[in-house]
């Protein structure tokens, strides 16, 4: 429909709206379309909103804060954004957690990037508890309800795979995640496609059974398309496995509800 994505505001022009990403950006961002009098959308998750709400709250009662993520991520480098340059601490690994030295070990909270493996977040989280029993953490965990799915039905469906193939984009942390949790759990072999446009022939000799999944925003059409790739060549039975169905909806932001 003409979408064009950018990195930085002053890539758009003036007579166009500008879409913020589900990711979040940091709170300075909008500040320049406001200057410039455009048109923008703030279509950020309002799960990745929770996690900046959190990380508010933790900041003005007093809290040095820790955030689990991956550098350079979009979601990171905006909930990084939401407060004052070093009131947030990066955590990626269980070794960090080892090496991270608080300004006061007593009073620290802990948020999450949405998209993480779960399994690897609880691995962070524990440690964190065991170094600092007084962390506190959110109400109810950050990670995002489509990306736990996922993880869940993955481990399911990697079981007795040959192959798994996962539709999502390389700069996809969801889609990522979901090869490295199809390997842990008993997969022969795990690969990331953008579409069925990327399936290298040499990844098929002796698979028998191929488990397929997506990342949380990849279009539906892209995995209906491996599966008529896959028809096309061979004789093909299609069995789903472990999968959650999905009921949470969120309202529209309010410039389209305005414009409605």
């Amino acid at each position: 429909m003409g979408a064009v994505f950018v990195s930085e505001l002053d890539q758009c022009p003036d007579d166009r709206p500008v879409i913020f990403s589900a990711h979040g950006v940091p709170k300075s961002v909008p500040a320049a379309p406001k200057a410039r009098q455009l048109l923008f959308l703030d279509a950020t998750c309002p799960l990745v909103s929770k996690v900046h709400l959190d990380a508010e709250r933790h900041h003005d009662a007093g809290r040095e804060i820790v955030l689990i993520g991956h550098a350079g991520h979009p979601e990171v480098i905006g909930t990084l954004g939401q407060l004052p340059e070093g009131a947030v601490a990066l955590i990626e690994t269980v070794d960090d957690v080892r090496t991270f030295t608080p300004r006061d070990p007593a009073n620290l909270a802990f948020v999450t990037q949405t998209t993480l493996s779960v399994d690897d977040t609880i691995e962070i989280v524990a440690a964190l508890k065991t170094r600092f029993p007084a962390i506190v953490g959110p109400h109810k965990e950050d990670i995002c309800y489509a990306t736990t799915n996922r993880q869940e039905a993955v481990k399911h469906l990697a079981q007795g795979c040959d192959l798994v193939l996962v539709v999502g984009s390389k700069r996809s942390s969801n889609s990522q995640r979901l090869v490295e949790v199809a390997l842990r759990s008993g997969a022969k072999d795990a690969r990331l496609i953008d579409s069925a446009d990327d399936i290298d022939c040499d990844w098929l000799k002796d698979v028998k059974i191929v488990g397929l999944t997506a990342g949380a925003s990849a279009p539906e059409d892209l995995v209906d398309g491996v599966l008529d790739a896959f028809s096309r060549r061979f004789e093909v039975t299609v069995e789903e496995k472990g999968a959650v169905r999905e009921t949470v909806t969120f309202k529209l932001p309010r410039l389209l509800t305005e414009e409605a």
